[in-house]
């Protein structure tokens, strides 16, 4: 009997639940079809023991998807569900490393750099090629790169390309002409790059997301539907063949990929799931290969029960508050460092969450581009009293009640820890408010909000990029803080002074840094995720043995 084939609610539930008819309650009847719902039913009248595949071709993965892409246009993307897709259907000059460390080649064979380190050359694989048989040149990244620095585009991620010399002047306006921009083909494989100052980390910059190449002849026909299937025209592994917005997006093997041989997989489908309880009930029931979480409430038990589908990434990810300091009394830094100074985060951590994160006592984690934060946040309730009082809150008499908002997404079990040690410690109040993600991100951005639990996911492998988030004119500087100091140690990559600045201003509050829980089918073989919330789809096959 196939393994993939077995119907998994057939066998002992891990997480405690029995398999009966009100289990069945959760399937939507999507494109999984009317069929695989009978067959999940089968079992249940006594006598199937296999279930429909719902994929027409043998080496067809399904993953959940929990956020619906907003765009699959690498300069205008923003999630890492996003970035998912993306990396499926395009490819960079260069690749994160799975291992960490030194990305690996993608589109460029071998990166180059002056002894100075200001000068770049990429020379592009001379088999590589676009989806419609163009090849890949080095104007396909002379022209991604204009267009990410073209104000109109609006990239929110553009500041990852401001090393390039010039590159900041021209997206303000103060350049005219992007021949200025320390860009340039000097050929049809080779990519020149000229940087401001030396970058310790700018091939792992190169390597992120947002530098992954468009098709400049289909963006300029086609405006923003060039994304659709059908139209969209990427470099990568997998071809675009279906976006049923909220249901499922469907990607198929390029049989025109400079390294096909490496893919094994036939198609991918990326499956819509709005609760990490519905991804779960569909895992057991067969019908998933590979899910975004664990429920909380299960995770445990299918540690225990069945600890060979369940796999941990430590990833890069500092989950904090970010305190609203324009809103009184966030204002008060005595305030701030008060609501730090009362936490426990190794009880948020080991008693509540209980999921492989770890106690964050500074806001970068260690090892994110090699680095070592040098200073430590610590714990101290009675400190954190006498600052309140201090700042004329004694035992918090007279402080106001502020909101702690979250995103739907999000267990509340975290806001309702800080909520109730926060009332214990301090005698304050705080009410919690959930948000949908993107209202949430929204509100952020506006100011809108008062404490609000935020996550800070790095783009690529460099501690300056989490820190840069919190300079003066940063999109994502959400407590809205300003401190010149702090920006000229971001620039001139002082990076531990800027880390202990922020430390001791503390706009925003680090928590923990998080780690990813997810089930894995054990047919899904070669399966590999990173710290940086990257997948990798080379040599991943199914083993239907």
């Amino acid at each position: 009997m196939a393994l993939r084939s077995v119907i998994l609610s057939r066998a002992k539930d891990p997480s405690g639940y029995s398999s009966n008819l009100g289990s069945f309650a959760w399937l939507r009847m999507t494109d999984i079809g009317a069929l695989c719902f009978l067959c999940l039913l089968w079992p249940l009248l006594g006598s199937c023991s296999k279930r429909e595949s719902t994929a027409s071709a043998p080496q067809s993965l399904r993953i959940a998807q929990r956020n619906e892409p907003a765009t699959l246009d690498p300069q205008l993307a923003t999630l890492p569900d996003e970035f998912f897709i993306i990396r499926a259907l395009s490819e960079g000059l260069l690749l994160p490393n799975p291992d960490g460390g030194r990305p690996l080649p993608g589109l460029a064979e071998h990166p180059e750099s002056s002894a100075d380190g200001l000068t770049w050359s990429f020379f592009i694989r001379e088999n590589a090629k676009w989806s419609n048989g163009d090849p890949v040149t080095a104007q396909d990244f002379v022209y991604t790169i204009r267009r990410a620095l073209t104000r109109s585009t609006a990239a929110p991620k553009v500041s990852l390309f401001f090393p390039i010399r010039n590159a900041r002047a021209f997206y303000r306006g103060e350049l005219a002409d992007f021949g200025s921009v320390g860009v340039a083909a000097s050929d049809a494989r080779r990519l020149v790059i000229t940087l401001e100052h030396p970058q310790p980390d700018f091939a792992a910059l190169v390597a992120s997301g947002p530098w992954i190449p468009v098709h400049a002849a289909t963006v300029e026909r086609l405006g923003a539907s060039w994304t659709k299937p059908g139209q969209f025209v990427g470099n990568g592994p997998f071809i675009l063949k279906e976006w049923s917005p909220n249901r499922r997006i469907v990607v198929q093997k390029n049989p025109g990929y400079w390294n096909a041989p490496a893919i094994r997989l036939e198609t991918i489908q990326f499956l819509a799931f709005d609760s990490s309880d519905t991804e779960e009930r569909t895992f057991r029931a067969g019908q998933l290969d590979v899910t975004m979480t664990v429920p909380f409430a299960k995770l445990e038990s299918y540690r225990r029960n069945s600890p060979e589908l369940v796999q941990t990434v430590p990833i890069y990810e500092t989950r904090y508050l970010t305190l609203n300091v324009n809103r009184p009394p966030l204002n008060d830094p005595r305030v701030r460092r008060a609501l730090s100074l009362a936490l426990d985060r190794q009880v948020l951590v080991e008693k509540v969450l209980k999921g492989g994160q770890k106690a964050a006592f500074s806001f970068v984690p260690p090892g994110l581009g090699g680095y070592t934060p040098e200073t430590r946040l610590h714990e101290d309730s009675a400190e954190a009293r006498r600052l309140l009082a201090e700042a004329g809150f004694p035992g918090g008499k007279g402080f106001p009640s502020l909101e702690l908002t979250s995103w739907v997404a999000t267990s509340n079990l975290v806001p309702e820890t800080l909520q109730e040690r926060w009332r214990a410690e301090l005698g304050i109040t705080v009410s919690l408010v959930q948000r949908e993600a993107r209202t949430h991100l929204a509100a952020l951005a506006a100011g809108e909000y008062d404490i609000a639990v935020a996550a800070a996911i790095p783009d690529y492998d460099g501690a300056l990029n989490l820190l840069e988030h919190f300079t003066s004119s940063d999109a994502s500087n959400y407590p809205h803080w300003s401190n010149p100091l702090y920006d000229k140690l971001t620039a001139d990559h002082a990076l531990p002074e800027a880390e202990k600045t922020l430390l001791g201003e503390l706009p925003v509050i680090p928590l923990y840094f998080n780690a990813k829980n997810l089930l894995r089918h054990p047919a899904v073989r070669e399966w590999r995720e990173d710290a940086l919330w990257t997948r990798y789809y080379h040599h991943v096959y199914l083993d239907e043995k």
